[in-house]
């Protein structure tokens, strides 16, 4: 067993025993009786017992703090046992010592709040985070200081970096937020991934990974500390892993434990391309044969992924949304069945953690060429969690993963058919309490607004994202004209090409380069006796540029590091040549990020003229950084009207690069709310001041998405995409917290000549729940009990049930469709069967009509038996409603 603590005390330390886990006493002004938390080979090691932890990830500045305790709370009842989130430098110091701990960055707030939910906290402090955030966490500020080098053995750097950890490692202190403090802080992280990079440094690579672990350890923050995808980790330090598979993991020592970092449950996506979605079996059967093959800690990247509001969406070119096809969508509510299904995993988990404690190794039993079983037996002389168990406690995980073929293997001397890639988890080595490959929740329909129709190939999205006829905003809009180029008195001029992120620093997207050719008659009458036209051409270029010629567009280009050649038309005598070099979102992955910059790269010149190219590369630039309703700061509620913004009637002629404003009223109700932009370009918004982030309205290739997603075989994240031939995305998240009633204000900049008219707010909610389970499924989870006496596993009832759930706030209004007996389709399309009981859709209806939730036992003693000796399922189709108070009532 390794010790892992700075600080210790002798402490009693209370347990609550229920049915399925362990709950720490929370007391008046802490929220734990302080624990230490230590390891060993198999497990953390928290309050003198070992784990079987489930972590859910949920990164607080991707959502409000109005969102957290909801989110917080959806977690727990999701089966979570920890939150786990990166914390974000360039959040918490946008400026070289000046630190920001509030709003959506009050990390201490967070910590509280998971605390208060009996919760347990993992900090990865990082402090690079890549994520997906901009510059991977980094602040801007950090690539000026002289003679840094990121992420090696270099001095400005660590003075840095230790800087920054240590400020965060003494605020968990000085608010009594570790767990030898009563507080919910267990496990922290050093680095990210720095494995995947080391070599990439040389010798200095392995000094400042030692360094970063010395550091760490170093600081006194009285918990363990780890290493992800760190093979070399030293002894004190714990190495784990990042994947969308670890059940073949193994740390570096036969002292740690098994841990799984981030279990990559979706995945990101960037403008213009197809979203990811991994199936649900897949997800639990990784998790499964994660805990059967000998893991210990699993966490979900993410749980919930929310959003990347402002400009911290990384890049480059990843969207707003970081849904992730996270169990928490976006907005907050269930992902069905995913949610649900691994909330029964977590369960059934739970329900083998006694064993699993008590076993240092399990115990491996070949069933067939490719299937197998893990016994997990309770010994009495065991380190793990209930000391004073006996040997009949077992748990074991039967696993079939063939890819193809359903398997029958005799186990114990039972026998159990397995679909392929599936894990079968039984809590007492006898009874199925969970098989990965068998969905019995329900599956949820989201709709936006009412009056909804489907659009768009969701064939592969277990959730179906349907869009619905609304009413666009008021005509009412003003608009405000965006000059193009020089606009203010902070513009300079320099001989070359500068870099884009030496110029704007971070501070804006937007970085305008203008330099003058003179063009001669020679050069007019060649061109057009050859009919050719000349072009700028510029060898590098990221993100995207757009290039002006005499204050007219020319052409734009998107792309990372890509070679430009732009045809241009151009005059006799002077010309201006403007170009526009964008960011959408910094690099945040990789060797040497300081070193990756923005803008262009390499030589700009003017081609295809009559004497040869012009080296525009060398010649005098002047630079604007920004907009200049940036700079005025149009979006902000409180700024003046003289700024000169100016009525915008319907059928006005639009002109590109134009502000353009209007007020609305907050859709009813509580559920969360959402913008339409599909009908504009590229661009940002605002609403009441609060920066809702980039927009842009690309659309995903038509091909590559299958009409369906087989679960079987490794997953990665070309397997299963959606939305082709759709727009990447185009619906954008309001918090409800940055809504009032009435007179809320929206300012959008919009870059091209699109206009504001069909832009349209509604609600986001699960409007159509289905399910559809057998009589032979397994039962429902809370049905198994441990004994108060040896702690032995029970299970009296058998009987199957069907659970269903609206959104928190909404009710079962009907049922659309239900069956008992052999009915057919799926979730929108069912039908009846040869086989149904013709009392189906009423004892449905009155078990769940008017209810929030409800459960109904799947059995004949329920129903009848419509048709002897035959299978029976029960099928059900329901709709979910708002109260009628909450539909024409705003709440912020």
């Amino acid at each position: 067993m390794v010790e892992a603590m700075s600080r210790r005390k002798t402490l009693n330390f209370p347990l609550i025993l229920t049915a399925l886990t362990v709950h720490f006493v929370i007391v008046a002004g802490e929220y734990f009786k302080p624990f230490n938390v230590t390891y060993d080979n198999r497990a953390l090691i928290i309050g003198g017992k070992r784990r079987m932890l489930i972590s859910a990830g949920i990164h607080y500045p991707r959502a409000t703090p109005e969102m957290w305790p909801k989110l917080i709370a959806r977690s727990k009842e999701g089966g979570a046992d920890v939150i786990e989130t990166y914390t974000f430098w360039n959040g918490h110091e946008p400026t070289r010592g000046q630190y920001n701990f509030e709003g959506r960055y009050d990390i201490v707030k967070f910590a509280k709040l998971v605390g208060s939910h009996g919760l347990f906290l993992f900090i990865r402090i990082g402090p690079y985070a890549c994520a997906e955030w901009n510059f991977g966490g980094f602040p801007i500020w950090l690539r000026d200081i002289p003679g840094i080098e990121f992420r090696t053995d270099n001095a400005p750097f660590k003075e840095e970096m230790e800087r920054y950890v240590k400020k965060i490692v003494d605020l968990m202190i000085s608010e009594s937020l570790f767990s030898w403090q009563g507080g919910p802080i267990i496990l922290l992280q050093i680095e990210n991934e720095y494995g995947n990079v080391e070599s990439s440094f040389g010798p200095k690579g392995k000094l400042y990974m030692k360094w970063a672990a010395e550091m760490a350890v170093g600081l006194g923050a009285g918990v363990p500390w780890v290493m992800c995808r760190q093979t070399d980790a030293p002894e004190y330090i714990i190495d784990t892993c990042n994947a969308y598979y670890c059940d073949g993991f193994t740390p570096n020592s036969e002292k740690k434990p098994k841990i799984w970092t981030e279990n990559w449950n979706g995945w990101f996506a960037d403008w213009g391309e197809r979203l990811p979605y991994r199936p649900s079996e897949d997800i639990a059967f990784a998790i499964a044969r994660f805990f059967q093959r000998g893991g210990s800690l699993q966490n979900y990247y993410m749980y919930f992924g929310g959003t990347n509001f402002g400009r911290t969406a990384g890049g480059p070119t990843q969207i707003t949304s970081y849904d992730y096809d996270a169990p928490l969508d976006e907005y907050g509510l269930l992902r069905q069945p995913k949610w649900g299904h691994l909330k029964d995993l977590h369960a059934a988990i739970k329900l083998c953690e006694p064993a699993l404690v008590a076993a240092d190794s399990p115990q491996y039993i070949k069933l067939g060429p490719k299937q197998e079983a893990h016994v997990y037996r309770g010994t009495s002389n065991n380190i793990g969690q209930y000391m004073s168990l006996n040997e009949g406690i077992c748990a074991a995980f039967i696993a079939n993963i063939d890819e193809h073929e359903s398997a029958t293997v005799k186990f114990y001397g039972q026998e159990f058919t397995l679909p392929p890639w599936s894990v079968s988890i039984l809590p007492d080595c006898r009874n199925t309490a969970f098989n990965t490959a068998k969905v019995g929740a329900q599956t949820s329909i989201k709709t936006v607004g009412s009056d909804s129709v489907s659009v768009g190939n969701n064939s592969l999205f277990p959730q179906v994202i349907t869009k619905s006829k609304l009413e666009s905003f008021s005509q009412s809009w003003m608009t405000l004209k965006e000059p193009l180029g020089v606009w203010g008195d902070k513009n300079f001029t320099s001989k070359g090409i500068l870099e884009h992120l030496n110029a704007t620093k971070d501070q804006s997207d937007y970085l305008w380069y203008l330099t003058r050719i003179y063009i001669s008659d020679d050069d007019i009458s060649f061109w057009e006796e050859n009919d050719v036209s000349p072009t700028i051409d510029i060898d590098s270029m990221r993100d995207f540029v757009r290039v002006f010629v005499n204050g007219q567009l020319a052409g734009s280009v998107k792309g990372k590091w890509i070679k430009v050649v732009q045809p241009v038309k151009l005059v006799q005598g002077y010309n201006d040549i403007l170009l526009l070099s964008e960011t959408v979102g910094l690099q945040n992955y990789g060797a040497f990020l300081e070193k990756d910059g923005a803008g262009f790269k390499g030589q700009i010149k003017l081609t295809g003229c009559k004497s040869g190219d012009i080296n525009l590369t060398t010649s005098l630039w002047t630079y604007q950084v920004g907009l200049k309703g940036e700079f005025l700061e149009v979006y902000d509620v409180n700024s003046t009207e003289s700024a000169g913004w100016t009525e915008f009637p319907s059928g006005a002629t639009p002109s590109v690069f134009s502000w353009y404003k209007t007020k609305f009223d907050a859709p009813g109700g509580t559920d969360p709310v959402a913008l339409d932009f599909s009908s504009m370009g590229k661009g940002q918004a605002w609403v009441n001041g609060h920066h809702i982030g980039r927009y842009w309205t690309l659309v995903a290739p038509n091909n590559g998405c299958g009409r369906t997603c087989d679960y079987r075989g490794a997953y990665h994240s070309d397997k299963c995409r959606t939305n082709c031939g759709e727009i990447t995305q185009a619906w954008y998240h309001i918090p409800r917290s940055w809504l009032k009633t009435s007179n809320n204000v929206l300012v959008i900049f919009e870059e091209t000549d699109k206009t504001p008219f069909d832009i349209s707010i509604s609600t986001r909610s699960t409007e159509t729940i289905c399910a559809q389970v057998s009589e032979k499924h397994y039962p429902p989870l809370h049905k198994w009990s441990h004994s108060e006496f040896d702690r032995k596993l029970s299970l009296m009832d058998k009987t199957p049930e069907m659970h269903l759930q609206c959104d928190e706030g909404h009710t079962i209004s009907s049922i659309e469709f239900a069956s008992y007996g052999s009915p057919n389709g799926s979730c929108q399309k069912f039908s009846r069967g040869k086989c149904h009981a013709a009392n189906s859709l009423s004892v449905v209806s009155q078990a769940c009509i008017g209810r929030t939730s409800c459960s109904i036992g799947i059995s004949n003693g329920v129903f009848g038996d419509p048709c002897r000796h035959v299978v029976k399922n029960l099928a059900v189709q329901a709709k979910c409603s708002p109260p009628p108070d909450l539909s024409t009532s705003a709440s912020s």
